[in-house]
């Protein structure tokens, strides 16, 4: 069991699962955060701590309090949601699937070298369609 410091000094126990779900969220923040152009000084200033205080969160050194992960969310351009390891839109989604995603499942089913031939269709068409 490690063992992290809480605000008043007071050391807390947590389990090796929470330890892990930290470590995750630290390396999944760093991703969003470098993927965003955004530098830990940054991410530091606008949750108003030290850039210490932001490396040891994405190395899962020490855990980002709950009350700031929507300004962390927010300062990323990512829900919650996302933040969390979750993408949204995937599982969450009822009721049968659209036409697109009905074309891209049959699509998914060619052989191969059709696949190639749709693809180098589709290109040809938004490729006009953006001039």
């Amino acid at each position: 069991m490690d063992v992290f410091m809480h605000r008043a000094s007071t050391p807390m126990t947590i389990s090796s699962e929470e330890r892990a779900f930290f470590v995750g969220l630290g390396e999944h923040i760093a991703q969003l955060r470098k993927a965003s152009g955004v530098t830990q000084v940054q991410l530091a200033e606008a949750l108003h701590v030290s850039q210490q205080t932001m490396q040891a969160y994405e190395v899962g050194r020490r855990r980002i309090p709950v009350s700031a992960l929507p300004l962390l969310a927010r300062s990323l351009s990512v829900s919650l949601e996302e933040l969390l390891g979750d993408t949204p839109g995937r599982a969450k989604k009822r009721g049968p699937p659209s036409r697109l995603q009905q074309h891209i499942e049959r699509i998914s089913q060619l052989p191969k070298p059709k696949q190639r031939f749709v693809m180098e269709m589709l290109e040809t068409v938004l490729a006009q369609a953006s001039r």
